[in-house]
């Protein structure tokens, strides 16, 4: 499989960079690879990339971007912090992966089981990890589902997979209201921004359809000033 160049990447639109994605995942899941000559796509990227998207996921060993959606060398620029959280330095690298490199597609990829969730669940207080879970504890507070308090903890499964959810919810809407130059991509159709969950069970994963923020044919009615209200 050959390299995205700048060419083939600007002809994509994000609702093709979706469909190359959910694709990849496809083969994954049945333990397949499209055919790549790796050391050729080193030698076919060394003057430049053009990664068709951008993909923000959990530093958990086990949620690879490129291996979950049979990518090569060149095709996606890897985000990876605990918890998928985003912060400054993340937006500012998605501004660049899209305004400056083209990326068409931002994708917020949580997983099961989640070892900062799980961490944000139980008020840990680490050294400079307590910064960091302090930005998931609104998706712990936003839970509602769960009523006993003596439930609201990671050992209650059910909580953690919530609290998960809720938290790439939350940042697919902050990364758009918390920087303009995303806001206005999505806005005029140039990129799309979505959230899906990685199964570390099964290794598959689901986009949610009710955060595909994706100005296109498929929906043409939508509108940044949507998710204000």
């Amino acid at each position: 499989m050959r390299v995205h160049t700048k060419e083939t990447q600007s002809h994509l639109t994000p609702r093709m960079a979706l469909d190359i994605l959910q694709e990849g995942n496809g083969r994954f899941i049945k333990n397949l690879k499209a055919q790549r000559d790796l050391l050729g796509q080193v030698n076919a990227t060394r003057e430049g990339q053009w990664p068709f998207a951008t993909i923000l996921s959990c530093m958990d060993s086990r949620t690879s971007a490129e291996l979950i959606f049979d990518q090569g060398l060149g095709d996606i620029f890897s985000l990876r912090i605990a918890g998928n959280i985003v912060n400054t330095d993340i937006l500012g690298s998605m501004e660049f992966a899209c305004k400056v490199a083209g990326s068409k597609l931002i994708v917020i990829l949580g997983h099961t089981k989640c070892g900062a969730v799980k961490g944000a669940c139980d008020h840990v207080e680490m050294g400079n990890l307590t910064e960091l879970l302090s930005k998931l504890q609104p998706a712990v507070y936003q839970e509602r589902e769960t009523v006993n308090q003596e439930m609201r903890n990671s050992k209650n499964p059910v909580f953690v997979e919530n609290v998960s959810s809720i938290n790439v919810r939350r940042t697919v809407k902050s990364i758009i209201e918390r920087s303009y130059i995303i806001e206005q991509m999505v806005e005029t159709g140039a990129i799309g921004v979505v959230g899906a969950m990685y199964n570390i069970d099964t290794g598959r994963v689901e986009f949610y359809d009710d955060v595909q923020y994706i100005k296109d044919e498929m929906n043409p009615e939508f509108s940044v000033a949507d998710l204000r209200h």
